[in-house]
């Protein structure tokens, strides 16, 4: 039987909330068992800001490192000005996923990333991001359908994106387009180094990154974990994800170089 992979997510902070609950860290579940679905042991990732060494401790019992969604980055962590537009930051969550994402890298781990996720990417790898994509580009459509409010639910189909032929993610997919769900006001301005789209939005948006030298890592703008349920190649993305997760602990167990 193989050794199912143990992959790494982290959190949010939670704000204290006088008389109920002292400062917490939070995620959805949903990740946690879409991830359990693929064959995963989710790890779920305490912010211990600025104590690499935990930090460290804590990557290196992992297989793979899943960035889910959430609060804007903070525009200091790609050296620009905070917009007007930029929303809620959580510094703690910035250090502690570009520390995690930096390292995978590094060392080729497996690294999976969605909405925020694939932002993060891009900054741990020299990018940088629009703070809001209403304010600051002019063609832009609409991107930003959070379910606030019941306004919209989280699976509503958006608008299309076009995966990029030849990209991994055509590959995992099989698919030239698809139809997804959309809940980000900002995005990828500046594409790292290392790094190529490989899905656009209609407007041009950059809605997808992976690595180009091979490394499994591979990012999405929309949120495919609340597509699995309807849409069988959302499940092949986090059902490749684990597969790779499990090959990079195969390749250490018996030391070989991750291809």
């Amino acid at each position: 039987m193989h050794k199912r992979p143990i992959i790494g997510v982290p959190t949010q902070t939670l704000e204290a909330i006088p008389d109920q609950l002292p400062m917490c860290w939070v995620m959805s579940q949903r990740y946690i068992r879409v991830l359990t679905a693929a064959g995963a042991v989710p790890w779920i990732i305490p912010l211990l800001h600025e104590d690499a060494e935990t930090l460290r401790a804590i990557y290196e019992q992992l297989d793979g490192v899943f960035l889910p969604g959430g609060v804007d980055m903070d525009p200091g962590s790609y050296q620009e000005e905070r917009h007007a537009h930029c929303g809620r930051t959580d510094p703690a969550r910035d250090w502690t996923e570009l520390m995690l994402t930096q390292w995978a890298m590094d060392e080729r781990k497996p690294l999976l990333a969605v909405c925020r996720g694939v932002q993060v990417m891009n900054v741990a790898a020299g990018g940088t991001l629009w703070q809001d994509l209403s304010a600051q580009v002019s063609e832009s459509i609409k991107h930003d359908y959070f379910p606030s409010q019941g306004r919209y639910s989280r699976d509503m189909r958006a608008h299309d994106v076009n995966i990029v032929e030849g990209s991994r993610l055509h590959g995992l997919l099989g698919r030239d387009a698809l139809n997804v769900n959309s809940m980000h006001h900002q995005g990828i301005k500046t594409l790292a180094p290392g790094l190529v789209a490989n899905a656009y939005a209609p407007d041009g948006i950059v809605e997808g990154a992976e690595a180009t030298n091979g490394h499994f890592m591979i990012g999405v703008q929309w949120h495919p974990e609340d597509l699995t349920d309807c849409e069988p190649c959302m499940r092949k993305l986090f059902e490749s994800f684990i597969d790779a997760s499990m090959e990079f602990n195969e390749s250490q167990a018996f030391g070989a170089s991750v291809v």
